[in-house]
């Protein structure tokens, strides 16, 4: 028996470095998918504009203002978007040569290998279930402020305080209820939820652009010249300090790359509806900025209710119910998002065998990963309903940080990694045999076989690599 025992760990361990580090094959057509192609670039691009114009808007700017950057939230607004559009370009790269849903995962196997890629997918399955149950409590919060803590002093009469340090004040009912609704009209369709989710985001569009518009009507310059440090108050430091927070408000921009596999014509799509909702939601996070600085001075603003507060200080109090129809519209699009990507990060990982394999199921008549749906959805529910998230969310930050940061050098070993195709038939005799030599032998060599081997003028780096394995040096 400990003989068995020792054989079996034996064959276990065996190779274990190369089954961790071992890549995912492409398959021939990587067209042909089990989903419904049927997202258009229409479709992908508000799907992108509503995942990031959520709460940001709404909740980050007015704190951020305040506390952080002051109008300067301008410039922290374009250096975050800035940062976030290179990111998302990767996104767009691999989105549109490897059309598969998974995100960063699936792109992370491809080049990185299985290890990494196990890692970066429960980073995402992280991410968005706990991005899900933090903007459905904040949907919740919102709501129950319009009606004057209503909903929450019920809920504590009926069923008392929580104590617990991890947990809520109180168990979010309305959270949890919005996210099984949510889950149960995802589960229509991809078309006919995205329809819902277009609608919303145009909505809330909408309502930003009538801000911008009466917010600079009854704009004042004096705020960004002689009240109280003028337009960089916190100087240069807090424009950058409020860049590190405002890039929250664009995580999310993944979802376009998640899409990839229901897109009808992914190589258009998906670069496409990465760039213009980029810069849909950075022009119109720095014109709300703009027209909030400018209407009401930045030590003035309300965290809270930053926009309303704003609006009902120069006697404009109706707009404080249009603001909140585009915050409700605007969280329940950022919860799409969410709750989008996440049972199709399941699915990828089934498919590959690291989740069990049930998980990897489509509905014939949906076409969508219903038991993913089902699964995510209750525990995404559960965790709105009890926990308070403040201490979560800085883990959230810290897996999408460490997905982008994968992305980002993923890109370059793709970009750098040789094909056997190219490097068999681009190869002379002679240049094949010295492998990664720094001299090509014929001027056709000289364009062919850039890749896996040195150019002249990097011949002094030979010595140290030039008998690595071609593509080995750029993933080291």
């Amino acid at each position: 028996m400990p003989s068995s025992r020792k054989m079996i760990l034996g064959h276990v361990m065996s190779g274990l470095c190369s089954k961790m580090n071992r890549t995912k094959q492409l398959p021939v057509d990587v067209m042909e998918t089990p989903l419904n192609r049927c997202l258009n670039t229409f479709d992908i691009t508000l799907l992108g504009v509503g995942h990031m114009v959520g709460a940001g808007i709404y909740v980050l700017a007015g704190t951020v203002t305040r506390d952080v950057a002051g109008p300067g939230i301008i410039l922290s607004f374009l250096l975050a978007g800035l940062a976030s559009l290179l990111s998302a370009l990767c996104y767009a790269e691999f989105g549109t040569r490897v059309p598969k849903a998974g995100s960063a995962y699936v792109y992370t196997y491809i080049s990185v290998g299985e290890f990494w890629a196990f890692v970066i997918g429960w980073n995402i399955l992280l991410e968005h279930m706990i991005g899900a149950a933090s903007v459905a409590r904040a949907w919740s919060g919102y709501v129950d402020s319009l009606f004057g803590g209503m909903i929450s002093n019920t809920t504590i009469s009926l069923t008392g305080e929580l104590h617990e340090q991890l947990l809520g004040k109180y168990p979010d009912i309305l959270a949890f209820a919005v996210c099984v609704v949510y889950a149960l009209l995802l589960g229509i369709g991809v078309k006919g939820s995205s329809i819902v989710n277009s609608f919303l985001t145009l909505v809330n569009l909408s309502v930003m652009a009538l801000v911008i518009v009466v917010g600079f009507y009854y704009s004042n310059d004096e705020n960004w010249t002689s009240q109280k440090g003028g337009f960089l108050p916190y100087g240069f430091g807090g424009v950058i300090a409020g860049a590190a927070t405002c890039f929250y408000a664009f995580v999310g921009f993944d979802s376009i790359a998640t899409s990839g596999e229901e897109a009808k014509n992914p190589s258009f799509s998906i670069p496409m509806a990465t760039v213009i909702s980029m810069g849909v939601v950075t022009l119109g996070y720095i014109l709300v900025c703009a027209a909030l600085t400018l209407l009401v001075p930045y030590y003035e603003i309300n965290p809270n209710a930053a926009l309303p507060e704003a609006f009902a200080g120069v006697g404009m109090h109706w707009v404080k119910y249009v603001v909140s129809l585009g915050a409700i519209c605007g969280m329940t699009t950022t919860l799409f998002g969410s709750l989008f990507s996440l049972p199709r990060c399941m699915y990828a990982m089934a498919v590959d065998g690291l989740l069990f394999s049930f998980l990897g199921d489509i509905n014939s008549k949906t076409q969508v990963p219903l038991t993913n749906l089902i699964i995510s959805g209750v525990f995404t529910s559960l965790i709105a309903l009890l926990f308070d998230l403040e201490k979560l969310v800085e883990f959230m930050s810290i897996g999408t940080l460490l997905a982008y940061t994968i992305v980002s050098a993923s890109v370059i070993i793709l970009r750098y990694r040789p094909t056997v195709a190219t490097s068999k038939s681009a190869l002379t005799p002679n240049s094949e045999m010295s492998g990664s030599t720094s001299e090509p032998t014929t001027p056709s060599s000289d364009v062919m076989c850039l890749t896996g081997s040195l150019r002249p003028k990097y011949s002094w780096l030979g010595p140290l690599l030039g008998h690595c394995e071609p593509g080995c040096a750029v993933i080291t």
